[in-house]
């Protein structure tokens, strides 16, 4: 990848306004690794100037030729596969292997779903006397985090490319380079000058002035739940539509009868997996209380196989967290869990054995854990689980429906029937049965403080677009 001490606006790389800059470090060896322009105001506005001037001729593109469009970013992102995936290990201390799968794969795989969705959508639909008319929203801000930092961008570029819209993304000022990247592989594939721009930038200066910009009409925003309702404020006295992908507090419920060993495997898979720096994870394992001690030491053994190490090295399993910061955060709360009376039965809160450069948490299980404790109520975003008894199946969804979240959720049992009619009943926007596999033709999204809106598939279509009515 070129290195790019500039802002892509309007189809081109121009030098940023401004002269600060923004350093990305390795959190695997601390080391710097780049720095990119600390975008302003200014840069922000020039970005949105240049994506409203393209919206009229991107909007009335022919779906086919948007879908081209698309399927030629598909093809490119998919020919740097193997870039994408070390980028992504540098700047986000991913194991390689991880990277390559999800961090890579995932993007490509959505990217495509919708160079087909747009061929297919129907933007005119019949309904009576009426011809419905479903038009794009128009410029849209896309604010995205720095965990799954191309696949979130994809997850917004891809459907608002499809709609019609155009679109200014400030990209997680921990993971810049995988965005400067995928701005290369846009320009690669010939979409008109101003219809994609990318201005990196901190998210108190360049992030907000996005967020706010009179001439963007819609927000689509990835990030903390508390950011999020800024966001959500600000748009409200704008009367402007958002979209907001929030955080969550996942319970994964392991019901009598269900094979505990599996759950309690997948559970910790799910948990450790991107150094628990996942929205989704299902950092809460509740566990019927005949059975509870059992779960304990099943998820014991499966955490201590998570050896933290070189994201670079294939065979590593678990990498650092994301910055100094993040680490302060994790090991705050696993402080805070042994102060409030849970039991360490994995981890804690020091640095890993031979890794004293870089930021690494320990692979940590707790057991004895109440619903009311800090640790099972806030989102932690590290390698942290939580494990918790309950005594009935009431009890359970109780203590699962019991957070401000509603994100994601998993259910496990012996018959899947059974475990359906407990997910009907869980307030959460995802709920995995007996580990069905993730889809990235259906909607994501959340329920309570988890969001607003849904991305991915048709559904994560349709939140860039507008419904107009012809009555005839």
């Amino acid at each position: 990848m070129q290195a790019h001490d500039a802002m892509y606006i309007d189809g081109a790389w121009r030098p940023a306004i401004g002269a600060s800059a923004i350093e990305v470090r390795n959190p695997a060896t601390e080391e710097l690794l780049d720095q990119v322009p600390a975008g302003t105001p200014e840069d922000v506005d020039a970005a949105v100037r240049a994506a409203r001037a393209a919206l009229p001729g991107w909007a009335a593109a022919d779906p086919a030729e948007r879908a081209a469009r698309i399927g030629a970013l598909r093809n490119g992102l998919a020919a740097r596969r193997a870039e994408i995936a070390g980028t992504v290990t540098a700047e986000l201390g991913a194991p390689l292997a991880f990277a390559q799968a999800v961090h890579a794969d995932l993007p490509i795989a959505v990217a495509g779903s919708y160079a087909g969705l747009t061929r297919e959508y129907t933007f005119e639909e019949q309904i009576g006397n009426s011809r419905v008319l479903h038009e794009p929203v128009g410029v849209v801000g896309a604010i995205t985090p720095w965990n799954y930092p191309l696949h979130q961008i994809v997850a917004k570029v891809a459907p608002a490319l499809a709609a019609g819209c155009t679109l200014v993304l400030k990209p997680a000022e921990d993971t810049p380079l995988v965005a400067q990247l995928f701005a290369e592989v846009v320009h690669e594939a010939g979409m008109p000058a101003g219809v994609f721009n990318l201005v990196t930038g901190l998210g108190p200066v360049a992030g907000e002035a996005l967020a706010v910009h009179p001439d963007v009409d819609l927000v689509s925003f990835t990030g903390s739940t508390a950011v999020g309702q800024r966001i959500g404020a600000a748009a409200g006295g704008a009367v402007r539509p958002v979209a907001l992908e929030l955080g969550g507090k996942s319970a994964n419920v392991i019901l009598p009868g269900a094979d505990l060993t599996r759950a309690v495997k997948a559970g910790v898979a799910n948990v450790m997996a991107n150094s628990g720096q996942t929205c989704s994870a299902w950092t809460r394992m509740l566990v019927s209380a005949d059975r509870y001690d059992e779960a304990v030491e099943l998820a014991a053994a499966a955490a201590a196989k998570y050896i933290p190490g070189d994201p670079r090295d294939e065979r590593t399993r678990i990498g650092p967290v994301v910055s100094a910061g993040q680490r302060q955060r994790v090991t705050g709360y696993i402080a805070q869990g042994a102060k409030e009376g849970a039991t360490l039965v994995a981890g804690g809160p020091e640095a890993p054995e031979g890794c004293e450069r870089g930021w690494y948490v320990q692979p940590t299980v707790f057991a004895d854990v109440t619903p009311d404790m800090t640790i099972a109520q806030e989102e932690i975003f590290g390698p942290v689980l939580s494990i918790l008894a309950y005594e009935d199946t009431e009890d359970a969804l109780r203590i699962a429906n019991g957070t401000v979240y509603g994100l994601a959720g998993a259910v496990w049992s012996e018959d899947e029937e059974e475990a359906i009619a407990f997910a009907r009943r869980l307030q959460t926007g995802q709920v995995d049965i007996n580990g069905g596999r993730f889809n990235p033709l259906a909607p994501f999204g959340g329920y309570k403080r988890s969001g607003v809106g849904r991305e991915l598939g048709r559904h994560g279509l349709a939140e860039y677009l507008q419904t107009k009515s012809l009555q005839l």
